[in-house]
C-alpha cells in the first residue's frame, strides 16, 4: 500500500492535466497513488487522466465545493500522507515530492506548502504576488505564526484530515481554514522553498474577479469580525500599481505590462471588496501577505538548483499511448 496519495481536483484542464501526471511520473519517489477529483469536465480531462494509473472520482458540478472534492479525495485516499495540487500546475525538478514531505519528520508539522511560479502567460503582477506568498528565504519555515498555505501544492497528514476535515461550505481558502483550525491543536505549517511548481493562470478579467471576490466571501466567513472598506480598495490598488509599475521597469518589462498591471490590480481588489462585507479579525501578518505589494528592494533568488534533476516535458503529455 502507497504510503503517499495524491489528490488532483480538475475541470475542464485537458490542455494541463497530462503535462502534471507526466511530472509526477517521473518522480524520485514512485510508489504513489494518484486520485483525480473531477467535478463534471465537458473536454477530454477525464479521458487523458485515464490514460494515468490514477483512481478517477467524479463530483456533481453541483455538489461542487473546493472542500468537498478535497474531502472525497481524502476519504478514497490510503496514504499516510496525502499531496494536494491543483491540475494546472506542474512540477520542474524530479524531487518535488521528496522534499515537500522532508518536514514530516518532524512529528508536529501538520502541513508543508511550497513554492509557486508563474509561466510565460501568467499576468506580471500575478508575478509579484507568487514572490510575495513563495519567497526563496528560506528552507523551511516551521514556526510560521499565522495559517496562510496553498493547496494548489501542498501536503498534510493524513491521520489529522480524519479528525479536521475541510469545511465544504467555503466558496475558497478551505486550506487557509485547515491550517487555522489545526495550528491550535499544537502543529505547525512549513513551507518549503525547494517543492517548486509552475502555476498556470490564463485568465480573464472577469475570472481574476471572480477569483477574488469568492475568496473574500470566504475569508469573511473565516474571520467574521474582518474589514475591508472601500478605502482598503483604494489603497491597496493604488500601492500595489505603483509597485508593480517599479518591478516591471526595473524588470525591462514596463511597457508591455503598461495596461495589464492596473487591470489585474483592479480585478483583484474590487472583487475583494466587494466580496467582503465581513466582520473578523485577520492577523496584519496574514493581512500583508495576502494584499500587500512587494518589497521595492532587489529581488534576489537564494537557491542553487544547478544539482537537482529537472524533469523532461519532452514527450507530449497528451500522447495517447497508456503510461501504465
Amino acid at each position: 500500500m502507497p504510503e503517499i496519495s495524491i489528490i488532483i481536483r480538475c475541470y475542464n484542464e485537458e490542455e494541463h492535466i497530462g503535462r502534471l501526471l507526466s511530472g509526477i511520473m517521473q518522480q524520485t519517489i514512485q510508489d504513489v497513488e494518484i486520485i483525480v477529483v473531477d467535478s463534471g469536465s465537458t473536454d477530454a480531462t477525464p479521458s487523458i487522466a485515464s490514460r494515468y494509473p490514477v483512481k478517477l472520482l467524479s463530483i456533481k458540478p453541483e455538489e461542487f465545493s473546493f472542500g468537498r472534492a478535497l474531502n472525497l479525495g481524502c476519504q478514497a485516499a490510503t496514504g499516510e500522507f496525502i499531496v494536494i495540487a491543483s491540475a494546472h500546475v506542474y512540477p520542474i525538478y524530479q524531487d518535488w515530492i521528496e522534499k515537500l514531505l522532508a518536514p514530516f519528520k518532524d512529528p508536529k508539522i501538520a502541513l508543508t506548502y511550497g513554492k509557486q511560479r508563474g509561466n510565460e502567460t501568467s499576468k506580471y503582477s500575478e508575478h509579484q504576488i507568487f514572490a510575495t506568498w513563495f519567497p526563496d528565504q528560506s528552507v523551511h519555515v516551521r514556526n510560521q505564526d499565522y495559517p496562510f498555505c496553498n493547496n494548489a501544492n501542498a501536503a498534510i497528514r493524513r491521520s489529522l484530515w480524519e479528525d479536521v476535515p475541510y469545511d465544504e461550505t467555503l466558496t475558497g481558502l478551505e486550506d487557509l481554514d485547515w491550517a487555522k483550525r489545526i495550528m491550535p491543536l499544537g502543529y505547525r505549517i512549513a513551507y518549503v522553498p525547494a517543492a517548486e511548481i509552475i502555476h498556470v493562470h490564463e485568465e480573464t478579467p472577469k475570472r481574476i474577479y471572480n477569483r477574488y471576490q469568492r475568496e473574500a466571501i470566504a475569508l469573511k466567513q473565516i474571520y467574521p469580525q474582518e474589514h475591508f472598506h472601500f478605502w482598503d480598495f483604494l489603497r491597496l490598488f493604488t500601492t500595489n500599481v505603483v509597485s508593480d509599475y517599479y518591478h516591471a521597469f526595473h524588470d525591462g518589462v514596463f511597457k508591455p505590462n503598461l495596461l495589464s498591471i492596473p487591470i489585474f490590480r483592479l480585478m483583484q481588489f474590487w472583487g475583494t471588496y466587494q466580496g467582503f462585507a465581513q466582520r473578523g479579525l485577520v492577523s496584519n501578518r496574514l493581512r500583508q501577505t495576502f494584499y500587500y505589494p512587494r518589497s521595492l528592494s532587489p529581488y534576489q533568488n537564494t537557491f542553487s538548483y544547478d544539482n537537482r534533476r529537472l524533469i523532461d516535458y519532452g514527450s507530449s503529455a497528451k500522447s495517447s499511448e497508456q503510461v501504465y
